[in-house]
């Protein structure tokens, strides 16, 4: 999924972390690439909101949203913590 304003933003956190139907765990994607979890996305939210809403691709820019399907090595590029894999 796409993430273009606050709004969607918003929607996601509020979703949770998990796909539904299915319960496939989320993470979000930034503009350079990087793979946030919720909570670092929770944590950073006022850096996270700014980047959005100025377009400034600073690392906190979340552009996307996606499930970690069965990348067992995908990890959270701010808080170093392993992302959830599906299977």
């Amino acid at each position: 999924m796409n993430i273009t304003n606050t709004k969607q933003l918003k929607e996601s956190l509020r979703s949770g972390a998990y796909a539904w139907p299915g319960g496939y765990p989320l993470y979000f994607i930034t503009s350079d690439c990087a793979s946030l979890s919720f909570d670092a996305v929770r944590e950073n939210f006022r850096s996270v909101i700014w980047s959005i809403r100025h377009k400034v691709n600073d690392g906190w820019r979340v552009v996307g949203l996606d499930i970690n399907w069965e990348d067992h090595s995908l990890f959270c590029d701010h808080s170093g913590m392993q992302i959830e894999s599906a299977y």
